[in-house]
C-alpha cells in the first residue's frame, strides 16, 4: 500500500515538473520580443451607432363601421390594392334581441307617421276654411316632419342590422370594407367566419389589415445616450440591413427624439432617417438594420492602433526604440479616433515604426 502512494506521489510530481518547465519556458522566450507597427497613413471615421428597424412612414389600419362576421375576403398580405378597392365583406350577425327591437322600432315609428300625417291634413283643411291659425299648422307639420325623420332613422338601423348597407344623408354606409389608401397589404388579421366588432366612439374596434405606402420606407432605431450629444438632423447616415449584408444603404438623418426613455435598464433616444439610396435589393417592412451616423471623418491622414498611445493627463506618448534598440517614451499629439485606430497629428512621420511591447505575463 506505502508502495502504492510514492510510485503515485512521484508521478504527480514528474508532471507537475514537466508542466512548469514547458510554460515557464514559453513565457520566458515571448518576454524579449517586440512587435513593430509602421505609421501608415488612412481614413478615421468617428460614427456613433443606432439600431432599429426598416419601417413604412405611414401604416394604416383598417376597421370596420359595422358589427358582424367576415364573410368574404378580397385581398391577402402582399397584394397591392388602390385606394376605394374592396378588401372584405361583413355580413350582419344582430342579436335576436337586437333585430326584434330594431323590427319593432320601425313598426311604432310606422304608426307614428300615419297619425302625425293624418292630424296635419285635418289642420290644413281647418286652415283653410280660417278655423285654426296658423301656429297651429306650422306645429302639425313640425310634428309630422319630426315623426318622418324618426321613421327614416329607424328603417335606416334595420337595414344595416339586416342587409348590412343603408343610405343616410347621401352617404352609402355597406357592409363592403375598401381600401383607405393606396399601398401594399403588410398584415391580416381575420380569417373567414371570424366575428368583427365595429369602431365607435367607445371602443377601439377590431383590426382588419394593416396597409402601408411601401415607396415610403424610413428606419426607426435607437441611440444611445453616450452618442446622442453628437448628433444633429442632417447627418449622413450608412445602413447596414441584417437581410442583404453585401449592400449599403444611405439616408439622412431627420429627427432626433427630444425625450429619452428606458430600454433594457439602457437609457436611449429614438432616431429616424430618410433613406436616400436604396439598393437593388427588395426592401421589406421590419428588416432589422444598424445605422452608423458619420459624426467626422479624416482621409489620407497619419494613422496608428490606438492600443499603442499611453495618454498620461494631456499628453500621448508612443514607444519607439533608441539608438542601442531599447523602447523609449516618445511624445506625439492625437487627433480623431474612431475606438481602434487614431489620427497622429504631430511627433511621428509615415513610414516610422513603433513599438508593441509583449503583453505581461504572470508569474
Amino acid at each position: 500500500m506505502f508502495k502504492k502512494i510514492l510510485i503515485i506521489s512521484i508521478i504527480v510530481i514528474a508532471v507537475t515538473a514537466a508542466i512548469f518547465f514547458i510554460f515557464s519556458g514559453s513565457g520566458s522566450s515571448d518576454s524579449g520580443e517586440f512587435k513593430l507597427h509602421k505609421v501608415e497613413k488612412g481614413t478615421v471615421i468617428n460614427k456613433a451607432m443606432a439600431i432599429g428597424q426598416i419601417e413604412p412612414e405611414h401604416e394604416i389600419t383598417v376597421k370596420s363601421q359595422i358589427s358582424g362576421i367576415v364573410s368574404k375576403i378580397y385581398s391577402d398580405v402582399g397584394d397591392r390594392v388602390k385606394a376605394g378597392d374592396p378588401l372584405f365583406d361583413i355580413a350582419p350577425q344582430p342579436t335576436p334581441i337586437e333585430f326584434a327591437d330594431a323590427k319593432r322600432q320601425v313598426e311604432l315609428n310606422q304608426v307614428a307617421f300615419a297619425d302625425a300625417k293624418r292630424v296635419c291634413d285635418r289642420i290644413r283643411e281647418l286652415y283653410e276654411k280660417d278655423l285654426v291659425s296658423k301656429s297651429d299648422l306650422d306645429d302639425a307639420r313640425n310634428d309630422f316632419e319630426q315623426a318622418e325623420v324618426r321613421l327614416k332613422s329607424a328603417k335606416e338601423k334595420l337595414s344595416l342590422i339586416e342587409k348590412g348597407k343603408t343610405n343616410i344623408a347621401g352617404r352609402v354606409v355597406e357592409n363592403v370594407i375598401r381600401a383607405p389608401i393606396s399601398g401594399i397589404i403588410l398584415q391580416r388579421n381575420v380569417e373567414q367566419g371570424d366575428p368583427v366588432v365595429p369602431l365607435t366612439s367607445y371602443q377601439s374596434g377590431t383590426e382588419l389589415m394593416l396597409l402601408a405606402e411601401m415607396d415610403n420606407l424610413i428606419f426607426r432605431g435607437t441611440v444611445d445616450e453616450i452618442d446622442v450629444g453628437k448628433l444633429s438632423e442632417g447627418m449622413d447616415v450608412r445602413l447596414q440591413v441584417g437581410a442583404i449584408p453585401n449592400d449599403t444603404i444611405k439616408g439622412v438623418l431627420h429627427r432626433i427624439s427630444p425625450k429619452a426613455r428606458k430600454n433594457d435598464n439602457t437609457t436611449v433616444f429614438d432616431v429616424e432617417v430618410t433613406l436616400t439610396s436604396v439598393s437593388s435589393s427588395l426592401l421589406r417592412a421590419g428588416y432589422s438594420a444598424n445605422a452608423e451616423v458619420v459624426v467626422a471623418q479624416k482621409d489620407d491622414v497619419l494613422v496608428i492602433p490606438e492600443r499603442l498611445v499611453t495618454f498620461v493627463g494631456d499628453s500621448c506618448f508612443v514607444d519607439i526604440m533608441d539608438s542601442t534598440d531599447v523602447p523609449e517614451q516618445h511624445p506625439i499629439e492625437v487627433g480623431l479616433s474612431d475606438g481602434i485606430n487614431i489620427e497622429v497629428i504631430s511627433g511621428l512621420d509615415e513610414g516610422q515604426e513603433i513599438v508593441e511591447k509583449p503583453p505581461k505575463t504572470i508569474e
